[in-house]
């Protein structure tokens, strides 16, 4: 049973894979962004007093770039749902056996796959601004597994919106009115240290900020802020349970 279930994941992770294959222009304009906060926005951040005595602001900034691509690729992927809706397709879909938890979890899977080219071309800049990353196969696995599990999280938590609003319109501002701030209410720019208290207290029960923490232990080699097995665990745990809410809610998209 399980492996029936790992298999049509499969399958339709690779159904979504395709559709990025047949264009990929959606993968160039979403490497733009993170290339200009390193190398625009990254140099004049590094000279704010606030940063001042840290060796290498850009090192630090690079792992919370890769995190913002995560999210921003993530949280507007549940738009797909809604035009699978208009089309008839998530109709078609629906009457297939195949379980919905694996038609959420493929998805969720396909929206981490579609961060590895930016995540290549993040690690390109890296190298180029002399950032020392870690190039060993163990910190490249980790790095992999905390990019995978912050698409599932956020490309699932995207669909959960898709289900509920339904509309094209409604999406489109929800998701921009959600992913600035949780881009800045994390650790991605700045130390959760030097944050007022109230935005510390967001920064904790913030989702992205353990997909950074991890990123940046893994990428960097510096040490973990809280602990890289409960990073691992926050995001494993609200993974199978906003997947687990997308399976009940994906047929609510449909009516």
């Amino acid at each position: 049973m399980i492996l029936n279930f790992l298999k049509k994941t499969c399958v339709i992770t690779e159904l979504e894979i395709r559709k990025v294959i047949h264009d990929p222009t959606e993968i160039l304009t979403r490497s733009v962004q993170p290339a200009l906060w390193l190398l625009v926005f990254g140099q004049v951040f590094a000279k704010m007093p606030m940063m001042a005595g840290r060796t290498n602001y850009i090192s630090f900034m690079t792992p919370g770039i890769l995190a913002q691509s995560v999210l921003f690729v993530s949280i507007f992927s549940g738009i797909a749902i809604i035009w699978e809706k208009d089309l008839g397709l998530i109709q078609k879909m629906l009457t297939t056996p195949t379980p919905r938890a694996s038609i959420v979890l493929g998805k969720a899977i396909s929206a981490g796959l579609r961060t590895l080219p930016i995540l290549l071309i993040i690690y390109i800049l890296a190298f180029v601004l002399g950032v020392s990353v870690r190039w060993d196969l163990f910190s490249i696995f980790g790095v992999l597994s905390f990019v995978l599990l912050g698409a599932i999280f956020f490309s699932t938590f995207s669909l959960i919106i898709a289900c509920l609003v339904k509309t094209r319109e409604r999406f489109m501002g929800i998701g921009q009115l959600l992913t600035m701030p949780l881009f800045f209410a994390s650790n991605a720019i700045y130390p959760i240290e030097i944050m007022p208290d109230w935005l510390k207290v967001l920064s904790h029960v913030n989702p992205l900020t353990y997909v950074i923490d991890g990123l940046r232990t893994f990428m960097l080699g510096t040490p973990a802020a809280f602990n890289l097995g409960f990073d691992l665990g926050i995001l494993f745990f609200s993974s199978c349970v906003a997947v687990s809410i997308g399976a009940i809610l994906y047929k609510r998209v449909a009516m």
